[in-house]
């Protein structure tokens, strides 16, 4: 019995349909999947607009990629197809005795895995039939007597490794995120559940999705097959309506009214105009150097650092320091740090400043949330902390051209490597380009290395000495080293016109030059700091 047949069967799906008539287009995609007759002019009308092609496939595809807008029934459908693929047709003759075939659907994360997980257990369980194929119904996955296992996984290359794989249906590609990186796995794991499938000559990839920007597996994958008569692989794109014609058409003018970029993706099944790749990863990966995780702090380098905090509860507090090698004139990024939540906010603060101390940094730029807060928690540890007159959009858009003249030595740092791999470029009103991470996503560590190799690349003027004035004009100076101390003591004690007038024998052992009159800056800058004694 072929899907269709079991579609329109009362002992199988048909009841499970409200009103099969709406779900038209899907059985018109059905059929070119699985290789069937597409007979009437109404349908192969439908065939032509979602595929691009003039004749339908003589023969059931390998592998199919679904461009559809949200509500238009993409997860229904995958659990249909699961559960035919795994009960409907004959497996024993590719697998071994006592060997387990696997149905894999794969989503972003685990809320997600429960939907399907639920619809699947939902499908099992409303007749007769599949009932009695069930051997066990475990939390995310689906035992049956013929030896086949329909399980829902998270999208994790690690987690599809091992396993004989009859069919693979990856729900909403284009939005998989590593939670650890934020880049889409998609090649990761495509990649690794491939060599499960190679001893089915019948196993089936299914690739199904709302689309978002135009980079990616997803989007490779129509550019490289749409419309191109190939009966092994199908791509079908279509725009919500037409998948699923229920669906409220108040509600979707008014969506285009709202944002009419985003409307199109989500509604029209079309790619994003607005968006497209900010760095590529080969761009990423050439100024990366291998196994170089972290630099230890060398004397005579002046480092630059830069902060972005959090509140301790959903994003990470990272920390960048960086410094511009003068020989080769490069920037050198020499530490990343990251706290993952949840933390506290003053705590993680603390550490950071004994980081920059030690590597002589007394200033710390970062981004301005809750201003004071940030501020008056570095002050009160020795640092001072400056809002960044520069938006992350400016920053990141000041990084790429040391990325692309190779003007910048990254760590290798996966988190990194990731985050910066999935900004995103849009244009918004009046022709500015927006960077910034994808929805879900995050950009805590990329966000501090980009602003930090930007500031190393543009100061040059060593304000040690003024940063220290001021910390001892605010008279914070309680967490300070001794020698810090000591620098901030004296210049509390020369406060005034900021002139050195003291009598000349107290001069003297301050500076070594009698005769000379400095500023209390020019006598930071020119006093090393184990000389800076009262």
């Amino acid at each position: 019995m072929n899907i269709i047949e079991a579609i329109n069967d009362d002992r199988f799906f048909k009841g499970l349909f409200r009103d099969l008539r709406t779900w038209r287009s899907w059985e018109v995609y059905l059929k070119a999947l699985f290789g069937l007759p597409i007979l009437e002019r109404k349908d192969r009308r439908i065939f032509r607009q979602c595929t691009g092609l003039k004749r339908p496939p003589s023969k059931a595809a390998k592998e199919t990629f679904v461009i559809c807008g949200r509500r238009s029934g993409k997860s229904w459908i995958s659990s249909i197809i699961a559960v035919y693929v795994a009960i409907f047709k004959d497996w024993s003759k590719y697998l071994s005795p006592g060997e387990q075939g696997y149905v894999f659907i794969i989503a972003n994360d685990r809320p997600q895995a429960q939907i399907i997980k639920k619809y699947i257990s939902g499908i099992l369980d409303s007749k007769p039939v599949f009932r009695n194929q069930i051997l066990d119904d475990l939390q995310w996955e689906v035992k049956l007597k013929n030896n086949i296992t329909i399980s829902v996984k998270t999208s994790n290359f690690r987690a599809v490794r091992g396993y004989t794989i009859l069919c693979v249906i990856a729900e909403e590609l284009s939005f998989w995120r590593d939670a650890e990186t934020s880049a889409n796995p998609a090649h990761e794991v495509l990649l690794a559940l491939r060599p499960g499938m190679v001893s089915i000559p019948e196993s089936l990839l299914i690739g199904i999705s709302t689309p978002y920007g135009k980079f990616g597996y997803l989007f490779e994958q129509f550019q490289e097959h749409y419309g191109q008569k190939n009966d092994d692989i199908i791509i079908w794109k279509a725009p919500t309506l037409l998948m699923n014609p229920n669906i409220d058409k108040a509600e979707i003018k008014r969506a285009f009214r709202v944002d009419k970029s985003s409307a199109k993706s989500e509604w029209g099944g079309e790619f994003r105009e607005d968006l497209e790749d900010f760095l590529s990863l080969e761009l990423i990966e050439s100024n990366v150097i291998e196994k170089r995780e972290e630099l230890l702090p060398m004397k005579d380098i002046r480092y630059f650092a830069f902060c972005d905090p959090s509140g301790g509860r959903q994003d990470s507090m990272t920390l960048g320091i960086a410094h511009k090698n003068s020989n080769t004139e490069k920037i050198v990024l020499d530490l990343l740090r990251e706290s993952k939540p949840p933390f506290s906010p003053d705590d993680v603060a603390r550490q950071f400043c004994q980081v920059l101390k030690q590597y002589s940094i007394y200033q710390c730029v970062g981004d301005s949330y809750s201003a004071e807060w940030v501020a008056s928690s570095f002050r009160k540890n020795g640092i001072m902390y400056e809002n960044c007159a520069s938006s992350k959009s400016e920053l990141y858009l000041g990084f790429l051209p040391l990325l692309s003249n190779y003007a910048v030595e990254l760590l290798d740092n996966k988190s990194l490597k990731g985050q910066l791999r999935a900004l995103e470029r849009s244009t918004k009103s009046g022709g500015r380009d927006k960077i910034d991470h994808a929805p879900g996503c995050r950009d805590d560590v990329a966000n501090s290395c980009a602003a930090v190799c930007v500031l190393a690349s543009k100061t040059d003027e060593d304000n040690t000495a003024d940063i220290i004035l001021e910390l001892a004009k605010r008279n914070e100076i309680e967490n300070l080293s001794e020698e810090e101390k000591d620098s901030a003591r004296i210049t509390r004690w020369l406060l005034g016109d900021g002139k050195l007038e003291a009598p000349e024998e107290q001069k003297r052992p301050l500076i070594g030059e009698p005769k000379t009159c400095l500023t209390v800056s020019e006598w930071i800058k020119k006093t090393p700091v184990t000389r800076r004694k009262i």
